[in-house]
């Protein structure tokens, strides 16, 4: 007879990170995310949000610009997640939204830290990169390595991190 913990082993528990999940869409039906992202990044650009100079800006405290878009989308993303779980609002698919708790971790402190100075360095949050590498500021490719060894180096030392 198998332990508790041996049945908890055995039993396959479902992955609710949406990038390990394999999509049932290919080719074609795929195009539609392009065009958001495109679309996406059309909006980045033209709202100046990718802009070094606004980013600059904000972290030496000369313009409010950033703080008021960043502000907007934390008000705005309360606001949605009060409307998904007061109305139980489903994804398109019929699929019930799950909004886990979140637990605080002194980690959180020292990653934002780190995030926040990578940020100042570069003028780049991760976001953008691609929009500003698309704009012709190929420069930004370095950040974008840089991120990408940075996610890489996180991943391979997650359990020895204090999160």
């Amino acid at each position: 007879m198998k332990t508790t913990i041996e049945r908890e082993i055995d039993t396959p528990i479902e992955c609710e990170a949406p990038n390990l999940q394999r999509s049932q869409e290919t080719g074609l039906a795929l195009l539609k995310y392009m065009v958001v992202g495109v679309f996406f990044g059309i909006i980045l650009v033209k709202s100046e949000v990718i802009s070094w100079f606004r980013i600059q800006e904000m972290f030496r405290l000369q313009s409010f610009f950033m703080y008021g878009v960043i502000g907007s989308a934390v008000v705005v993303g309360m606001i949605s997640i009060l409307l998904i779980k007061k109305f139980n609002i489903k994804t398109i698919s019929g699929e019930k939204i799950k909004i886990q708790d979140k637990e605080f971790r002194k980690g959180q402190i020292i990653g934002g830290f780190i995030f926040g100075l990578g940020w100042a360095l570069t003028g780049a949050c991760p976001g953008p990169l691609f929009a500003q590498i698309g704009t012709g500021f190929t420069v930004v490719a370095v950040t974008l390595v840089s991120a990408l060894a940075g996610t890489w180096v996180y991943g391979k030392f997650a359990d020895k991190l204090p999160n």
